[in-house]
């Protein structure tokens, strides 16, 4: 019975997270099809450029490198190799289901915001930048996907695992590089703030889905369950 409630009360968590976000995304995705600029987008833009000249960020060199590495976290060449990286361990670890799992949920994110982008088709913010860019700008592509592999990833390893500090450990890397990764994009300009949130939102629901999924198959016995250590 006790279980039964718990495992109620995390599904009913993540319906409201999820909706949550889906609010959020929608209240921005509503503003960004009026075609009307975001007095916040602009200023915090701005408050990031050099005044001297605002095709480049502020700061010492070094920082605007350290901005490109923790961006090229996001890109697909990364992701991809992170996927497959830990697709090929659950796989070797014998935990097969949970690596088409966790395929799944990414290459399904990947869609998504690939649909989403081409949907909304923003132009990108005027400054020029070093980073290359070649799609629309809203939902920021790094901002969702980042989430959406670093997130799922964190919570599906983390349902692989009882000891609460390896849960800790996983969703916890997963969020520092989700934010470390949209914040980048936002300093070098290649994406307005809210771009990033909404990719945010957008990635941190498809992750909450999949870890409710998760849970709901490991309940079942469909998925493997969690190891003791």
């Amino acid at each position: 019975m006790t279980d039964l409630w718990h495992a109620n009360s995390a599904l009913l968590t993540a319906v409201l997270v999820i909706g949550g976000l889906l609010v959020v995304f929608a209240l921005i995705a509503e503003e960004v099809l009026e075609g009307e600029p975001f007095a916040f987008d602009r200023s915090v833009l701005l408050a990031l450029r050099s005044p001297a000249n605002p095709s480049e960020p502020i700061g010492p060199v070094w920082l605007q490198e350290a901005a490109r590495d923790l961006t090229a976290l996001g890109s697909f060449t990364v992701l991809g190799i992170v996927v497959v990286t830990v697709v090929g361990y659950l796989f070797l670890a014998g935990k097969r289901a949970a690596a088409w799992l966790v395929l799944v949920a990414v290459v399904g994110g990947v869609i998504l915001n690939t649909l989403l982008k081409l949907g909304f088709a923003r132009p990108r913010p005027e400054f020029a930048s070093a980073t290359r860019v070649f799609t629309p700008s809203f939902p920021s592509g790094h901002a969702a996907l980042s989430a959406v592999a670093y997130l799922t990833l964190g919570a599906l390893l983390a349902q692989l695992h009882r000891a609460t500090r390896i849960r800790i450990y996983f969703l916890a890397t997963g969020v520092i590089l989700t934010l470390l990764v949209g914040l980048s994009r936002i300093y070098l300009g290649v994406h307005y703030p809210t771009d990033v949130i909404a990719g945010w939102c957008i990635g941190s629901a498809w992750a909450w889905a999949c870890w409710a999924l998760m849970a709901r198959l490991q309940q079942r016995g469909q998925v493997e369950p969690p190891d003791r250590t």
